[in-house]
This record gives C-alpha cells, structure tokens and sequence, in this order.
C-alpha cells in the first residue's frame, strides 16, 4: 500500500467525517438561532433554555439520520479494508 493510496484514503476520511456531521450540526445550529431569536423577543435571558431544545433537535436528527450515516461509513470501512488485500 503505497504512500498516495493512504493519502487518498485520509482524504476521503475527512470528507466523509464533514459529510456525516454536517446535517446535525446544521439542524443544532439553525434550532440554536432559531431559540435565540425567541428569548430575545421574549427578552429572556436565561442560558439553560437553549439546551433543552437543541438536545432533542440533534437526538432527533441522530435517530433521523443515523441509519444512512452508518451506512456512509460502513461502506467506507469496508471500501478501505477491500484495499488492504
């Protein structure tokens, strides 16, 4: 296994990592700002409001999403071991 292979295989890596974390990193965000513009027009001040909501938007998305994440890095896991033999 030749130095570029393991390169393109980190390379792939890391894309695959963005590509899996994306959707829920971007469904906690926009819940965020969504949270964040209701306390500010309620003018609630009060930090531990926006946890609540944005735990159970990504436990949500994990349950949503989790099975086509899982299938994304079990093909990768398994595109990556094929090439040791």
């Amino acid at each position: 296994m030749g130095l570029a292979v393991l390169v393109d295989a980190a390379r792939q890596a890391l894309i695959l990592a963005a590509l899996v974390s994306l959707p829920v990193v971007g469904i906690a965000a926009v819940v965020g700002l969504f949270v964040a513009a209701v306390q500010a027009a309620a003018q609630v001040q009060d930090p531990t409001l926006s946890h609540l909501p944005r735990m159970l938007a990504v436990i949500a998305a994990l349950v949503a999403a989790g099975p086509w994440m899982g299938h994304q890095i079990a093909g990768f896991a398994e595109r990556t071991f094929s090439m040791l033999n």
